[in-house]
């Protein structure tokens, strides 16, 4: 996976990959030409006392070293520049296709899990790659490059190379595949982490009001340690890795002074050649080190890479037509016929048969007890995910054979944990009408019952909005997410138990002034107020995910009883109020 993700991203970038290695080419082939230069300075000028020679021959290795300098710095640049770009379009992929995903596949993943992966996943992949390039690409260029110029300098030497490299190459390959496994648990753990600290964050109120604050330290102790105890025994693979290089390297150079001293007091090698090839047994031992700093990253990146990849080869429940239709004759008119919906691996539907036509001008409630499948029901409609069985249709098309584009920009949602974005009230609207003007924003604030708190804020319009909403009340998030849909004036609005934190002044005004607004188009309600519905065209009684009644507010009263239970209970926990 790892191999594949690389090749289909830096396809891309062909031309800098090959000024990349041209560079270190270059300054790895002006790196060995200095031993050999050194050696006839040692044999040649410093023997006979040539001043000249040594300052001939000193001055090339000056502009040779100045050249290797140069090639090395721009090299390792475009290395750097590369790996960014490489993990900056890496990060767009993933974002791209989790936008594509349904709720299934963003459920399936969950979210602290597709963070991980965008963030820390991708930042591992991103340091192997710029690893690559600026030390694995020169590594096995200097290394064949020393072995030929070590056996160029004295041939009876040549079987410390070949014991010490692959002594070398077995230690770290040992090491590195001990790793493996330990990253792989490491990825997960951090997955935990995120999530237990994502979870607290969110819920800090919750926390505190029910006391819970020593439970979840705990909790999030335990996760913390985890990843600890997985990331000391990588850290311990680790430290042993260099150490090994080190005792390794070390104790071949002990060797070529040993036997190649030797070799200099029989007369067999010069002392300029045993300085050369001593200096190239040391590069070619750092090539290897050089590449075990890379193979060291390999373990995670590797881990990292099959993470990255599961989400780019998971393909999403809602598939787009190859052709959608962008073009309808009628404006707004919504029709289930027999639609089933039921999760993967689940015993039961959530929805079985559930069919109705909902008309322009008309206002469709829908109503239930908890867990009736209510919000489900409604993410059918803009394709949040698709029906199992049955068919799902806008103005005669299924939506299934919609472009989605045109498909949700007939359709105004408001779903029930309304979220707001990080920035102001006017750019939280604009995600409705990215032109909206300044009246046009008052106007959907007024009717959504919401000008009123926003002229209070000092900013007014700019006033500034936190993550989620978190500097409004429940009430004003609501108002707010409300008129983000009514500036966008679709055909359809979707209001999925919208009104829940309103109190029932502010709800029965909000309905009033939505009328004239919403006369024209398809309404469909959620909620869990009789006095929200009750003067609906029609309405939808669910129960365990099957319609058990349809009808206005005094039919249902006489036909559904369902629906008569859920108006006494109402009736009663108002009375006993």
């Amino acid at each position: 996976m790892l191999l594949k993700i690389l090749k289909s991203h830096l396809a891309a970038y062909k031309q800098p990959i090959t000024i990349i290695v041209a560079f270190q080419l270059v300054a790895t082939i002006a790196s060995l030409s200095l031993p050999s230069l050194n050696a006839d300075i040692i044999d040649n000028g410093v023997v006979k006392g040539d001043t000249n020679y040594i300052l001939r021959i000193g001055a090339v290795m000056l502009a040779v070293s100045l050249l290797q300098v140069a090639c090395s710095i721009t090299g390792v640049y475009f290395g750097s520049r590369t790996a960014m770009a490489f993990g900056r379009d890496l990060r767009s992929s993933i974002f791209r296709k989790v936008s594509e995903f349904s709720s299934r596949e963003v459920a399936g993943f969950g979210a602290p899990s597709l963070i991980t992966r965008n963030t820390n996943d991708v930042q591992q992949v991103q340091m192997l790659v710029m690893m690559s390039f600026t030390l694995m690409v020169q590594a096995p260029i200097m290394m064949v490059g020393g072995i030929i110029m070590a056996l160029r300098e004295d041939i009876g030497l040549s079987w410390l190379v070949a014991v010490a490299v692959p002594l070398l190459a077995t230690a770290v390959g040992v090491i590195i595949s001990r790793m493996i496994p330990a990253y792989r648990k490491m990825q997960k753990r951090i997955d935990t982490v995120n999530r237990v600290l994502r979870e607290q964050l969110t819920g800090i109120r919750v926390l505190r009001a029910f006391v819970r604050e020593p439970f979840e330290s705990s909790r999030f102790a335990q996760a913390n340690t985890e990843l600890t105890d997985v990331s000391i025994t990588v850290g311990r693979w680790m430290a042993a890795m260099f150490p090994i290089v080190m005792v390794v390297l070390n104790a071949a150079t002990v060797a070529v002074l040993w036997f190649g001293g030797l070799r200099v007091d029989a007369g067999a090698m010069q002392i300029g050649s045993l300085t050369a090839y001593l200096t190239y047994l040391i590069q070619i031992l750092m090539s290897v080190m050089m590449a075990t700093f890379t193979f060291v990253m390999v373990p995670r990146a590797s881990v990292s890479a099959d993470r990255i990849g599961e989400v780019l080869e998971t393909e999403s429940s809602v598939v787009p037509p190859d052709q959608g239709v962008t073009e309808v004759a009628k404006h707004g008119e919504l029709q289930l016929t027999d639609v089933s919906f039921q999760y993967p691996g689940a015993t039961h539907p959530v929805l079985c048969d559930v069919s109705f036509t909902a008309k322009p001008g008309q206002t469709t409630a829908v109503i239930g007890s908890t867990g009736a499948g209510k919000t489900t029901l409604i993410g059918l409609l803009p394709r949040l995910f698709d029906a199992t069985d049955g068919v799902v249709a806008i103005d005669g098309i299924d939506v299934r054979s919609l472009d989605p584009d045109f498909l949700w920009s007939k359709i105004g949602l408001v779903p029930q944990a309304p979220y707001l974005f990080t920035g102001t009230v006017a750019s939280n609207l604009r995600y409705g009408k990215p032109d909206a003007t300044e009246d046009e924003m008052w106007a959907a604030l007024e009717v959504a019952q919401a000008k009123d708190f926003v002229e209070a804020m000092p900013e007014g319009l700019e006033a500034p909005i936190a993550q989620g909403g978190t500097n409004v009340s429940g009430g004003q998030r609501q108002r707010l997410a409300i008129a983000r849909a009514l500036i966008r004036q679709p055909e359809i609005f979707i209001f999925d138990d919208s009104f829940s934190a309103l109190d029932l002044a502010t709800d029965a005004r909000l309905r009033r002034a939505l009328k004239p607004v919403t006369a024209e188009a398809t309404v469909i309600i959620v909620a869990q107020r009789v006095s929200t519905i009750a003067n609906a065209d029609q309405i939808i009684v669910l129960e365990d995910g099957k319609v058990v009644g349809l009808g206005t507010h005094t039919s249902l009263l006489k036909t559904c009883p369902t629906y008569v239970e859920i108006v006494e209970s109402q009736i009663m926990a108002e009375a006993s109020a």
